[in-house]
């Protein structure tokens, strides 16, 4: 009946997403969504910051710059600076949370056909905008230690893919599978993307959130240190997950040309992000609350993961094998006996829910893996919970234990 564009014509929904009217059920567990701990959120800091924002009700009630409000963008740019990365405000456009940042990035580089690899397992959303942008995704395996840079580096060399317009990235603390890039594979990967002239796109939504291990300096820091390199990586992250994803705060650092780009495409999506909130996140970082507030998340979120994956081992023993991550959200797991999208129902019907992991492959996925958030449930819940998979495995006829 309607003539809708290609992409749209059957359109697949997020995955993650269409779990969520099982949220509603009273007594459901919840590892599925990757949602920050609502009683962390520093409400009595964020209140005391908006009172302050709006001691100015224009600059919050008015239309404001599509790149940012400049007090935001000087406490980006300072905030920027401590995590050991500078970058200049004409690099920097303030976004509606970060994913809008890769739809405008996406929108300004990627063409219909255009190569675009990313990390196999991946974030489902950016397969998603990728596929609505109708790129060609390429993928390259993951390990512990992250992207395999080598196993790329062959590819390319070989000529078994063409260069890419982008590689997308989590480097540290992957959404879904918790590892980290090594040192050693980021300077690896920013030297392939100059010599092969394609843009590393770093999303780092989770770089503050480590409670264990040593921290590794963002790809966009270490661009100091491989010639050439600034000028191919577009940084992308947000306080949704270290202060409130209501905020709908996030940010792009990029090429000057990139980012002015980005601004023009902004302005036909929303104007500008909402003045108040960031006007609300600008006086949150200026008065110091983000650094005062994130010893309190990491340590509980270290707690929550060390829970989670001693419950794993001691309620599923050999059938669950996963790495337990140095930060983040998430543990990614593997079955030794059963299909994860097999063993959904039975987790409802105990009242637990998780991501298949079939949600995170562009191609040949793996349907023995699954996603877990330690995030958002309290840590009763998070030993409930486990119980409760343990006991859906059960169902399935795998013995666990």
């Amino acid at each position: 009946m309607y003539a809708f564009t290609s992409p749209f014509a059957n359109p697949a929904g997020s995955p993650i997403r269409e779990l969520f009217k099982y949220l509603s059920e009273p007594g459901m567990i919840s590892f599925a969504g990757g949602y920050p701990a609502s009683d962390l959120f520093d409400v009595d800091g964020l209140a005391a910051a908006q009172a302050r924002a709006f001691a100015q009700p224009t600059r919050c009630l008015q239309y404001g710059p599509t790149d940012g409000l400049a007090e935001l963008k000087a406490q980006v740019v300072a905030l920027m600076s401590s995590r050991g990365a500078t970058c200049s405000a004409d690099e920097l456009v303030v976004t509606t949370g970060s994913q809008q940042g890769l739809d405008l990035l996406l929108r300004v580089m990627v063409a219909p056909g255009d190569v675009v690899v990313t990390e196999q397992p991946a974030y489902p959303a950016t397969l998603q905008a990728l596929r609505l942008q109708q790129a060609k995704i390429v993928t390259v395996p993951v390990d512990a230690h992250g992207l395999n840079v080598e196993h790329l580096a062959a590819r390319l060399h070989d000529g078994q893919i063409a260069v890419p317009k982008l590689l997308y990235t989590v480097p540290t603390f992957a959404n879904p599978t918790g590892a980290t890039l090594s040192r050693e594979r980021r300077i690896a990967l920013l030297k392939l993307a100059v010599a092969y002239r394609f843009i590393i796109v770093e999303d780092d939504p989770y770089g503050d959130l480590r409670f264990a291990g040593e921290a590794v300096p963002t790809l966009l820091a270490l661009t100091a240190e491989v010639p050439g390199s600034r000028d191919w990586v577009v940084h992308f992250s947000s306080l949704s997950k270290i202060v409130a994803p209501g905020l709908r705060v996030g940010w792009t650092v990029a090429p000057p040309e990139i980012a002015r780009r980005c601004v023009v495409a902004k302005q036909t999506v929303d104007l500008c992000s909402v003045p108040w909130t960031q006007a609300v996140a600008a006086e949150y970082l200026a008065d110091g609350a983000l650094t005062r507030n994130l010893p309190t998340i990491t340590e509980a979120y270290r707690h929550k993961c060390e829970t989670m994956c001693g419950a794993l081992r001691d309620k599923l023993g050999d059938a669950i094998e996963f790495h337990a991550p140095q930060g983040g959200m998430f543990v990614w797991a593997r079955l030794a006996a059963v299909k994860t999208s097999a063993l959904l129902p039975h987790a409802i019907a105990e009242k637990v829910l998780f991501v298949p992991g079939t949600a995170f492959f562009a191609e040949n996925a793996d349907e023995a893996t699954l996603r877990l958030s330690f995030a958002a449930p309290n840590v009763t819940a998070i030993e409930e919970g486990v119980t409760r998979l343990a006991r859906a495995l059960d169902a399935t006829g795998t013995s666990v234990g």
